[in-house]
Formats: structure tokens, C-alpha cells, sequence
């Protein structure tokens, strides 16, 4: 048997590089999948391996992230465990950018994050997990990096807090802090980079299936960096 055999996941932003990793991750270790983003349909659907698609989702949208959750629960009947990797990204300094990327960044990465929570709360039990991606550069943020290391920090303070209040529930919160990942996007946007130090898709996939494993039981509130090499 494999290790999450007879569990189902939400997955926000599961259309993405990242996200189909982690689909695919968890449907080779037996889960069931409910593969939720905002762009209507997956680019390849084969790649979700079998996972239920479920698009046009919008989960900074409060409403929308609850009907979704009530989707996944007609579905499949149960959610153990969401993974929190629906987001954005903008470069631009504070001085020649704009105070509504920062609104934007705020409802793509923060708010994203905690709707999904909260529309998933009251179907986890004992035992759920929830997995949020946060970022690296959120814990020393370089020029250009303000507003979306300011709500990757709040990815994280999420995390931290809502570990500690549903510890009395027996439900985990983790989040991992990337680097740069290599995905397409990444590479057009730095082509002369060295991708060999960037830290994989894949490479995160796998310790999402052990933070959502019985495994990981014993983690909670924990901000785990994830480089590779950068």
C-alpha cells in the first residue's frame, strides 16, 4: 500500500509547473486529487494522472473557495489534507512600482491562502494536514522583492498561527519556503541563470507527501526552507 492510500487532497494552483508536480506526487503515493486553479482547464490534462480538475476557481474569493470545498466533499466524500500553492509574483522596487501590486500581491498570496483555510476547516478532522508554499526571500527580501516578500511573510505569520490554534484539533500547518523554482516561466525569465542550482518542482513535491504523511505527524508550525543551491 502506499503511503497516503484512501486520502484526498485539495490542491490550490494545481494547474502550474508546481502544482502538477504535487498532483502527480500524490496521485504515484495512492491519494485521491481535487485539482483546484483559477484558468479554466489544466494545459495538458493527462498530467493531472487521474486527479479531478476542478477550474475557473478563484480561492481569494471566499464564496468561491467554500463552494469549491463543498465540490471536493460531493466528490469524494472527504478532505484530509490542502496544499496552499495558488499565488503571484511581481519584480519591482517600492519607489518605481505601485501601491496596488502590493493589494495584489496581498490578495494572490495572503488572502488566496487564507480562504482555501478557511473553506477547508470545517471539513478536517484529526489527523488533517494543510501545507502552505511560502518563500525564501521572505525571510531576507531583495531589492525589488518588497511586496511579495511582504506577503510571503504573511504566508508564513499564517501559518505559524493557525498551527497553534488547531493544535487542540490534531491538524498540522506547515509551510515551505522555495527559492527560486525551476519551471519554463523561470527559465524565459532568467535565461543566463544557472538552473542546476534552483530547487525542482519535483524536489518540493516530495516533501509535501511527507508533510501530509502520517510521518510527519509530530511537525506543526514549521517554516522549512527549500534552496537546493541558491
Amino acid at each position: 500500500m502506499t503511503t497516503l492510500s484512501g486520502k484526498t487532497f485539495a490542491i490550490t494552483g494545481a494547474f502550474g509547473a508546481l502544482g502538477t508536480a504535487v498532483v502527480q506526487a500524490l496521485r504515484r503515493e495512492g491519494a485521491d486529487v481535487a485539482a483546484l486553479d483559477r484558468a479554466d482547464a489544466p494545459r495538458d490534462p493527462a498530467a493531472l494522472h487521474g486527479a479531478k480538475a476542478f477550474g475557473g476557481v478563484d480561492v481569494a474569493d471566499e464564496a468561491a473557495a467554500a463552494q469549491a470545498m463543498a465540490a471536493v466533499i460531493a466528490k469524494f466524500g472527504r478532505i484530509d489534507g490542502l496544499v496552499n500553492i495558488a499565488g503571484g509574483f511581481r519584480w519591482e522596487t517600492v519607489e518605481g512600482g505601485s501601491l496596488d501590486s502590493w493589494d495584489a500581491l496581498y490578495r494572490m498570496n495572503v488572502r488566496s491562502t487564507v480562504a482555501a483555510c478557511r473553506a477547508a476547516l470545517p471539513h478536517l478532522g484529526a489527523g488533517g494536514r494543510i501545507v502552505n508554499i511560502g518563500a525564501n526571500g521572505a525571510v531576507k527580501a531583495a531589492a525589488g522583492m518588497g511586496a511579495y516578500a511582504a506577503s510571503k511573510s504573511g504566508v508564513a505569520k499564517l501559518t505559524e498561527a493557525l498551527a497553534e490554534e488547531l493544535k487542540p484539533r490534531d491538524i498540522t500547518v506547515n509551510a515551505l519556503l522555495p527559492s527560486i523554482i525551476d519551471t519554463p516561466a523561470n527559465r524565459a525569465d532568467m535565461p543566463d541563470a544557472d538552473f542546476g542550482k534552483w530547487v525542482r518542482p519535483e524536489q518540493i513535491a516530495d516533501a509535501i507527501v511527507f508533510l501530509l504523511s502520517e510521518r510527519a505527524s509530530a511537525i506543526t508550525g514549521a517554516l522549512i526552507p527549500i534552496t537546493g543551491r541558491v
